[in-house]
């Protein structure tokens, strides 16, 4: 499977002025149209960086106990490494940089237009390795084994998970 991110054509940012932020009177009639933003709980707590352009071909193949990344390069030659670096508490991302050499980037050097891929749950970054072999990039970030996960709910628990103890029905929920 290769990937192939959407270029971006352009970015539109809306800023409202003016908003009033007094708290509105019984009389008012209809919703509020302006919204408070939540953040959101992190889906993906891991992210993948390669230092190639956003529209780089990058073949992605998943196994059942690894992700692999495999990029044809033309400007890395050598020892490239992957380096795990954690940016917020709980949220990593897997650095893979020439030379082994991981250097902090001021914002002056700071690309936007780099690769990334957004690492499952599943998956253990700060085990990710990565090899230069014949022009191309490997880079190889293993899974936690699902033996360990199906051992768990074998302690009598899968009755429970499976619908045992509401008497076998699917309960639907849509929101």
């Amino acid at each position: 499977m290769k990937v192939h991110p959407v270029p971006i054509k352009k970015r539109n940012v809306a800023i409202q002025f003016g908003v009033s932020f007094a708290p509105r009177d019984a009389t008012s009639i209809g919703p509020s149209r302006s919204k408070k933003l939540r953040r959101l709980p992190h889906i993906f707590s891991s992210v993948l960086e390669l230092p190639f352009r956003s529209d780089a071909d990058v073949e992605v193949e998943e196994g059942p106990d690894f992700l692999r990344f495999v990029a044809e390069t033309d400007g890395i030659d050598g020892d490239v490494r992957a380096h795990t670096v954690e940016i917020y508490p709980g949220i990593t991302k897997v650095v893979v940089r020439p030379n082994g050499s991981l250097e902090l980037l001021s914002l002056d050097q700071l690309e936007l237009d780099i690769w990334r891929f957004r690492l499952p749950q599943s998956t253990r970054p700060e085990l990710a390795s990565a090899v230069f072999i014949d022009g191309e990039l490997i880079v190889t970030v293993p899974k936690e084994e699902e033996e360990e996960e199906e051992e768990e709910g074998a302690e009598g628990d899968k009755s429970l998970l499976w619908g045992g103890a509401n008497g076998n029905k699917l309960v639907l929920v849509q929101l």
